[in-house]
């Protein structure tokens, strides 16, 4: 295994008790760095067993005044926050875009972008203090090329792409990168969601046809997330497996 130098770096990874979080946390453990999950499944968080170097913060990331005190408390628990991975997010139901529930759409903004938005709102001011930061957003694929049957999802995402944009500009005179990842769907829970048909619709448009592993995107992110990276933000890190046309 290739090891990214993260030595003394205080990571926090948004919806980190599984799937892609998971992966990003155990490569971050393997890097030396100090990990806090956030999560909204106290249970899910409460069984794991990852070693001394990892902290966990019960939030939801729909609510600011909940993501502000999980920030509080992640302080309290170390002085900085020198990594964010907005991580959490779900894929929602698959329907036409005009049979689409409107509390369903909400729901996906709510998570996946206004999420994104709060947890950078709540940190952002800490790393400009620091004068330095490393934030990485897990965007996707569909938010590049949009997906069928899940428009919240794809218009989520896509917001996120504009967002990692925007703020990675906002910081370019500081030293704290933004960027994002626009990965291929991964086997993980996040598949409960979704019909097979539109699982076997996302297959088929992989050139490489099988699903990213979770831990391909892992040491991407660990990559992103280290001083090796010193130059690139705003920018947008294709992990399609040949999809992205763009």
């Amino acid at each position: 295994m290739n090891k990214i130098d993260l030595k003394d770096k205080v990571a926090v990874v948004t919806g980190g008790a599984q799937g892609f979080g998971l992966a990003i946390v155990e490569k971050f453990l393997a890097s030396d760095a100090k990990v806090i999950i956030w999560d909204k499944d106290k249970e899910m968080m409460s069984s794991l067993n990852l070693g001394d170097n990892v902290h966990t913060v019960e939030v939801d990331v729909t609510n600011f005044d909940s993501v502000t005190k999980a920030t509080e408390q992640s302080l309290q628990i170390s002085d900085s926050i020198d990594i964010l991975v907005n991580n959490a997010g779900i894929a929602g139901p698959s329907f036409k875009t005009w049979e689409y529930p409107i509390e369903e759409w909400q729901k996906v903004i709510d998570i996946d972008l206004s999420g994104v938005f709060y947890c950078c709102k709540s940190v952002v001011p800490h790393m400009i203090e620091k004068n330095y930061g490393k934030i990485v957003n897990i965007a996707s694929i569909a938010g590049k090329e949009g997906n069928p049957n899940a428009m919240p999802y794809s218009a989520a995402k896509a917001g996120v792409i504009a967002l990692t944009k925007s703020l990675g500009k906002e910081l370019a005179d500081k030293n704290i990168a933004v960027n994002c990842v626009t990965p291929a769907a991964a086997k993980t829970r996040i598949f409960d969601q979704i019909s097979q048909e539109h699982i076997d619709y996302m297959l088929s448009k992989i050139p490489r046809n099988r699903f990213v592993k979770v831990e391909e995107l892992a040491s991407l992110v660990a990559w992103m997330s280290s001083d090796e990276n010193s130059y690139t933000t705003a920018g947008v890190f294709d992990l399609s497996g040949g999809r992205a046309t763009y």
